[in-house]
């Protein structure tokens, strides 16, 4: 049987506050590049049991979760909680243009 994609979200709110938020992003970037999940985790250099794991909020190894988000083309940004909330209401203005 034919695996499908997962349907994708409009970006929302940048912030992720814990793993399944985690994991939802990494799901929705894959699904926005229409990869599925053993060929996304074959691009990234991992297992698809790794990448399945991230997705649904397990914990992965960082040197894992970093090949994932390179791979997928997203990026860790350490800023303080304001500089957080400044991020996320700029991300929902272009969001609403």
């Amino acid at each position: 049987m034919a695996r499908r994609l997962p349907s994708t979200h409009p970006a929302g709110d940048p912030r992720v506050e814990s793993l399944e938020g985690l994991g939802a992003a990494v799901r929705n970037a894959r699904a926005q590049a229409r990869m599925r999940i053993d060929d996304a985790a074959a691009f990234c250099g991992v297992s698809a049991d790794v990448l399945s794991r991230l997705e649904n909020g397990k914990s992965i190894t960082t040197d894992r979760l970093f090949k994932v988000l390179e791979g997928l083309g997203l990026e860790v940004l350490v800023v303080s909680r304001e500089q957080a909330l400044k991020f996320r209401d700029v991300a929902q203005q272009q969001e609403s243009e």
